[in-house]
This record gives structure tokens, C-alpha cells and sequence, in this order.
């Protein structure tokens, strides 16, 4: 090597280079565009698959599996990845604005740990909540979400005729 070339030392994810050391990073994707553009992407959404795996591990039990055997740990896993699912859906079609960005363990507290008193009468289900209770509104309007899922504007609806 002649004076003018940099004797570089390669280790994992640093170079060191006339006593300088600079971390190297790879991004490895499928996408087409521009790599500038690729590259403000990642840092954009960086942090999301952490959040994620935070939700699954944390609030959904995904950190603690019920077993030593891998048939049943699997099983938890699988139903708590449908869980995980389910709330993201839920999250996008059903819950109303003030309860869009909560994570599952605060929609527990507002909605599912709300008092309330479960009351049958003609073959229907009724639940019947305090006055003022703030979950009633949430509650109608994630039930009109629910139903213009349904039936979305402008189609129509089967009757059948028994």
C-alpha cells in the first residue's frame, strides 16, 4: 500500500480509518425508488417493529409462554399474534378518534373494565351503564362503526323473506 490509500481494519458494523471509527449500516430491501428517498422511509418508521414486539411482549403475554412444550407455546403465540391482529382491526374500522392511538392495556381500563350491569329482556341484550359514563359514547359509536362495516354507504341490503 503506497502513503496516498487509508489502511483500513474491518470489524462487524465499524470501520476504522486514519484513527477515525464509523459505524456501517446495511439496508437490504425489495422496493424499488430512490435510495435517498428508501433511506427517509426507514428512519421514518423506525421504531414501529419495536413498538410492536413491545405490544406483543408486554400486553398481550408474549413474553412468558404458558409451557416448556413447543406445541402448546406455539398455540399461545399463535393466539396472541390473532389478538394482536384483532386489536390493529379494530384499531383501524371500529374504535372511535380518542381511542384510535391507545395501546390494548389502556382500552381495557376505558372500555372493558367499565362497570356496567348485563340485562336480558325479550331475547335481546342490553348493557345498561351510569349516566354520563364516557364509555357509552365510545361504545355507540364504535357499534355505528361496526355496522357501516356492514352495509357500507350506497349498498344494498339482502332481506330474506322467510
Amino acid at each position: 500500500m503506497d502513503g496516498t490509500q487509508a489502511q483500513m481494519e474491518f470489524s462487524f458494523a465499524t470501520i476504522r480509518c486514519g484513527g477515525k471509527t464509523y459505524r456501517v449500516k446495511g439496508i437490504v430491501t425489495n422496493r424499488e425508488g430512490d435510495g435517498a428517498e428508501l433511506i427517509r422511509w426507514h428512519y421514518e418508521r423506525c421504531g414501529k417493529s419495536e413498538e410492536a414486539h413491545a405490544v406483543m411482549k408486554t400486553d398481550l403475554a408474549g413474553g412468558c409462554l404458558p409451557s416448556g412444550k413447543f406445541g402448546a407455546s406455539a398455540a399461545w403465540w399463535g393466539i396472541m399474534v390473532l389478538a394482536f391482529n384483532l386489536h390493529a382491526a379494530m384499531r383501524l374500522l371500529a374504535l372511535p378518534g380518542g381511542l384510535k392511538k391507545k395501546r390494548l392495556k389502556a382500552i381495557r381500563f376505558a372500555l372493558i373494565d367499565t362497570p356496567a350491569r348485563l340485562v336480558e329482556h325479550s331475547r335481546q341484550l342490553f348493557i345498561r351503564l351510569g349516566r354520563g359514563h364516557p364509555a357509552l359514547e365510545w361504545l355507540s359509536e364504535m357499534r355505528r362503526l361496526i355496522r357501516s362495516l356492514a352495509f357500507p354507504p350506497g349498498a344494498a341490503q339482502i332481506v330474506s323473506a322467510a
